[in-house]
């Protein structure tokens, strides 16, 4: 063999082994790409879901072993970070709730030694106005020790079969007269056939009067409300409607958080303790259901009761 073939051989040999190595970097590369999508696309959907997963890798390469072991480690961390603030977060919610009681406690001796003194001077307006805001406060308290006791998991529901059209009847029934007084025009839809939703049944009454008042409330520019009670596969839809100032896209969030008033949103006029609609939602909740709001400004403001249809 000549020393041109064996030259031209050798090349052709470690133009070979280029492309082999070539090739072997690029199959490495495209592999190590395609477990750090995977791992990626992992942790995106543990952060979304925020659940309590890790992320898994089958590698032999350390590096990656590392950058796993490091992402389960913030993972560890978060997770323990979540369980303190919902212990101290519970722990709150309890010590509110006791507050809330004790509070109570003299505040209706008070109220008990107001309501004989005004008995004994009637005409005393004076009296009457402290007597209304102890009231006023006293309501105020009794729905802090509500919601404390409801966000804390110890306000007893009691699930049980409710015919909802006729507590809806009863509810509006409630408002009838000053409605009447008001001029408000009333619209009602609720079938005659019998509709049995799951939940608790002074829970839901609860619920009701306050989105009803709210719009009578709220409203009242409108002059007009509206109940309707609608189903739709295995949920009960009960829709309160007014056509009132209506609330702003911005605060529409915002309705259902803690002392959130509503004069920000409709009338700036009305005060509220902004507790009503952040209890109803969360009794909602306890009864498997929700609360959701629509509105239009100055075209009609829907508040709308979800629950649970019985099918049987």
């Amino acid at each position: 063999m000549s020393d041109k073939s064996i030259i031209f051989f050798l090349m052709c040999m470690v133009l070979l082994l280029l492309v082999v190595v070539c090739y072997q970097q690029f199959v490495f590369g495209r592999g190590i790409q395609d477990k750090l999508k995977k791992i990626s696309e992992k942790l995106s959907e543990i952060l979304e879901k925020d659940s309590d997963e890790k992320v898994m890798v089958f590698t032999d390469n350390k590096v990656l072993i590392s950058l796993s072991g490091q992402i389960n480690r913030m993972l560890l961390d978060r997770q323990k970070v979540k369980a303190d603030y919902r212990k101290q977060e519970l722990s709150t919610k309890k010590m509110l709730a006791n507050i809330s009681h004790d509070i109570k406690t003299p505040l209706t001796v008070i109220l008990g030694y107001l309501e004989i003194t005004r008995m004994e001077n009637k005409e005393d307006e004076m009296l009457q106005k402290v007597e209304t805001k102890a009231r006023q406060v006293m309501e105020l308290i009794n729905q802090f020790f509500t919601l404390a006791k409801l966000e804390a998991g110890d306000l007893n529901v009691e699930i049980m079969k409710i015919d909802i059209g006729e507590l809806c009847r009863e509810n509006v029934l409630d408002f009838y007269e000053l409605l009447i007084s008001k001029e408000f025009t009333v619209e009602l839809s609720i079938p005659e056939q019998n509709y049995f939703v799951q939940g608790d049944k002074e829970s839901i009454n609860r619920i009701l009067n306050n989105l009803l008042s709210n719009a009578i409330r709220y409203g009242s520019d409108g002059k007009y409300i509206g109940l309707f009670l609608r189903e739709d596969g295995n949920e009960i839809y009960i829709d309160i409607v007014d056509k009132g100032k209506g609330i702003e896209k911005q605060f529409a969030k915002s309705v259902f958080e803690r002392l959130y008033t509503m004069e920000d949103s409709r009338n700036r006029e009305i005060q509220g303790n902004g507790l009503g609609l952040t209890i109803a939602k969360n009794l909602a909740r306890q009864m498997g259901g929700d609360i959701v709001l629509e509105s239009e400004p100055g075209v009609k403001t829907v508040f709308t009761l979800i629950l649970k249809k019985i099918l049987y």
